[in-house]
């Protein structure tokens, strides 16, 4: 399945980008067991999450075979497992490393942050320690957000999921449901948050009345925080995130319930953070990257967004900073694409959702 694949791409959804690309997704790494999350480090070596509670290491083109020591007890069941791997934003200084996973059981589970400092060798993290739990514990094994990013300021957001069976729950931003919180490196809630007085929401969230959050980045050209999230049946946003919002789940979506009881569409005025760009049917969307590569030049700024239920690469089409147009790449390659990373050398980088020995971390390449 994990070959390397030359397409056309046939694009441009705007006059002013009338640029057609061949490119190839190349195999960087295979043997993966369903990779999530992907980090680069200044040695040139990689550290990726598998969703199995294993965090690996990619030194020199090679996986090493064992996975580092020091994680936390991760609960994998489902999509429950080790999400997210993000370096402190002075890591070269500190070597602290921040891992987001599901912490329980089958009965009671929630979204966390671990933190523990990468060992010189790279074999392990030690003094891991559990710095957040979520006020947000529930059954089963749905929708735990689990993405991460550092702000400027050096405060820490982390989105969180409604957790499937808890979805009227978004709406009450005195918990940790369909939020995303903002934290102190140390895992405490932020100074200045919305709700920091504690009297009309939990101190720590940041926003609320989100679905299953799956991807948080940082917008190049305005600094604005954008967040992707998964809808019932379509309804998938990208959505840009403004301290203290509700947005409306399951009060409003452009999305219908599974059983398909309708929900009322976003629309203005209905006391709801819209959607900057949604998905109907859906398209299951998981990480993105913002593009700052040379290898093609008319993409610069344009935001690339993996797609788990549509097996592809999406390319949203941005001018200054307003979504024109989008399509969908890489198809013909049929393998769900979990994170999508911009890395130090210029390229654009996936890594496909799939069960070993099929998981892969993939560069996006021009043909040669």
């Amino acid at each position: 399945m994990l070959r390397a694949l030359s397409v056309l791409l046939l694009v441009a959804t705007a006059p002013a980008l009338a640029q057609d690309y061949a490119v190839e997704a190349e195999t960087v790494v295979a043997g993966l067991d369903h990779p999530w999350s992907l980090a680069f480090l200044p040695d040139g070596s990689m550290l990726v999450t598998e969703r199995a509670g294993r965090l690996r290491l990619i030194r020199g083109g090679a996986l090493i075979t064992e996975p580092l020591a020091g994680t936390p007890n991760v609960f994998n069941n489902r999509q429950a497992g080790l999400f997210d791997v993000l370096l402190h934003p002075d890591f070269a200084e500190n070597r602290l490393v921040y891992l987001s996973f599901a912490q329980g059981n089958t009965v009671m589970n929630r979204t966390a942050i671990a933190r523990g400092r990468l060992s010189e060798g790279a074999t392990a993290l030690e003094d891991t320690e559990v710095i957040f739990q979520a006020e947000a514990t529930k059954p089963g094994g749905a929708h735990y957000g689990g993405r991460m990013v550092f702000l400027e300021d050096g405060t820490l957001l982390l989105t969180i999921g409604e957790g499937f069976i808890r979805m009227d729950q978004a709406q009450d931003p005195t918990n940790h449901f369909g939020t995303i919180v903002r934290l102190t490196e140390d895992g405490d809630p932020a100074p200045g948050n919305p709700f920091a007085d504690g009297e009309e929401g939990d101190e720590a969230v940041w926003s609320f009345g989100h679905r299953n959050p799956q991807a948080i980045a940082i917008e190049p050209s305005s600094g604005d925080v954008w967040e992707i999230e998964h809808g019932p049946r379509g309804g998938d946003e990208i959505n840009r995130i403004v301290a203290g919002a509700n947005y409306g789940w399951p009060r409003a979506s452009n999305g219908d319930h599974y059983d398909g009881e309708m929900i009322p569409d976003h629309a203005e005025g209905d006391g709801f953070e819209g959607p900057l760009l949604h998905w109907t049917p859906s398209i299951a969307p998981s990480g993105m990257a913002f593009y700052d590569g040379p290898d093609f030049p008319e993409w610069q700024g344009d935001l690339f967004v993996g797609a788990l239920a549509g097996s592809h690469l999406r390319r949203v089409d941005l001018q200054d900073g307003e979504i024109v147009g989008e399509e969908a790449l890489l198809g013909e390659l049929g393998v769900r694409i979990r994170d999508v990373r911009m890395g130090p050398d210029g390229s654009l980088y996936i890594l496909t959702d799939e069960p070993e020995p099929d998981g892969a971390l993939m560069r996006i390449i021009p043909a040669r």
